[in-house]
């Protein structure tokens, strides 16, 4: 598919692949162990741009575009996932700070979230939420002269127990529905109130996802993003580019989990021929093949429409399910094909089994991408109704 690429995109890859490669891989193991957050990792890759590739220059973005974020992001999840899991610091936090902030906000943490010298969180949903995080929000944020004291708390938060700052949305009226929710930007190490859980799910032990406790959490007004009430509005704005994106970390993790199971397939021995030669490996190792290829045209396209700023509410969410299921039929397989050692942790293959799953929550679960991609095809409800910019670089933020 490269050939079909812009020239950059491939060199994007390579750059990307030599960071992993010399950078990250040699050492996630051992961050690992410890339970330790690669900051220097993170600052490194942030001053290589590729936390900035969706985000103008001119607030410290490298400005390379949403199919070059997805080629970045795809190829993270390929080498580690763990690692590549990961993209707060690019994605919903400086997103809704950027589309929803006033130019002091901005100016204050924007750049410093994408260069990596600052951690960032993103705290939407509740336990037993559910995909109505809006109407089911049961945070609430008071006003207190010149602070907001929030209260409640909030599940899945990565890196949590870790940040700098993050985005977390709150009601400040708690009748009004999704009009009533408003979002805040908050920095847990400065203000107290603020309790977070790491949550043990079998995933990365660095890059941890916590829940959160708020007790009174002060919040200065001046952090308020938007007017009170545009909190949803924000948020809904930031992650119509996200789809996109977390279908390219299904597709990084469906591509790592392929080339292993090529690699095993060669190399296994069994009655003095590899395994590979087999016909039901070949079924196998074919069907894989068939379902990335799919994908990734599917998750490019996506990612060119919104650098094109054209609306992909629908491509979108069709290029999420479908990497989505693609990454977990990929790990299925590449996992018989190892048989036992599939569920070793001497391989990575059970690290992308992990994953695999959890690409069916991120930006939307996989019944509402079904329910919008139904609605759209039955004429119910339009995805691109909504005829709006979606492109970071280029899109109003709200007056």
């Amino acid at each position: 598919m490269d050939e079909m690429l812009p020239e950059e995109i491939p060199a994007i890859r390579d750059s990307v692949r030599r960071f992993m490669e010399t950078e990250v891989c040699p050492v996630m193991d051992d961050y690992e162990a410890k339970r330790e957050l690669p900051r220097d990792l993170i600052k490194k890759a942030g001053a290589a741009g590729y936390y900035g590739a969706t985000f103008p220059e001119s607030v410290g973005g490298s400005d390379m575009g949403y199919l070059a974020a997805a080629v970045i992001i795809e190829e993270m999840a390929r080498n580690d996932i763990r690692y590549g899991g990961f993209n707060q610091n690019g994605g919903n936090c400086p997103a809704c700070i950027y589309l929803g902030g006033t130019q002091e906000q901005i100016d204050k943490y924007v750049p410093d979230l994408l260069a990596g010298n600052t951690v960032g969180m993103m705290a939407l949903t509740e336990a037993g939420g559910g995909s109505d995080a809006a109407g089911s929000m049961k945070t609430v944020a008071k006003r207190d002269g010149d602070v907001y004291r929030l209260n409640g708390s909030k599940m899945w938060a990565t890196l949590g127990d870790e940040c700098d700052v993050g985005i977390l949305l709150a009601k400040t009226d708690p009748e009004a529905g999704a009009r009533g929710v408003t979002a805040f930007i908050v920095e847990p190490k400065k203000y107290p109130g603020f309790t977070a859980q790491p949550i043990e799910v079998g995933l990365s032990n660095s890059f941890r996802v916590a829940a959160l406790f708020l007790d009174d959490f002060i919040v200065p007004v001046e952090n308020r993003l938007g007017e009170e009430g545009e909190g949803f509005k924000i948020i809904m704005r930031a992650l119509q580019g996200g789809r996109a994106i977390v279908g390219a970390k299904a597709l990084g993790i469906a591509q790592g989990a392929f080339e292993d199971a090529v690699r095993y397939s060669n190399e296994r021995i069994i009655k003095g021929t590899p395994i590979g030669h087999h016909q039901l490996i070949k079924g196998q190792i074919a069907e894989m093949a068939v379902a990335i290829e799919a994908s990734r045209g599917l998750v490019y396209r996506a990612a060119e429409l919104m650098d094109r700023d054209l609306p992909t509410n629908r491509i979108a969410s069709i290029a999420k399910f479908h990497a989505s299921q693609t990454a977990k039929f990929c790990t299925e397989q590449a996992q018989q094909i190892f048989g036992g050692y599939g569920l070793s942790r001497e391989y990575r293959i059970s690290k992308y089994k992990a994953y695999a799953d959890l690409m069916f929550t991120g930006e939307g679960t996989a019944n509402i991408q079904k329910l919008l991609i139904a609605d759209d095809a039955l004429g119910y409800k339009l995805a691109d109704r909504h005829h709006g910019k979606t492109g970071l670089r280029s899109m109003g933020r709200p007056a």
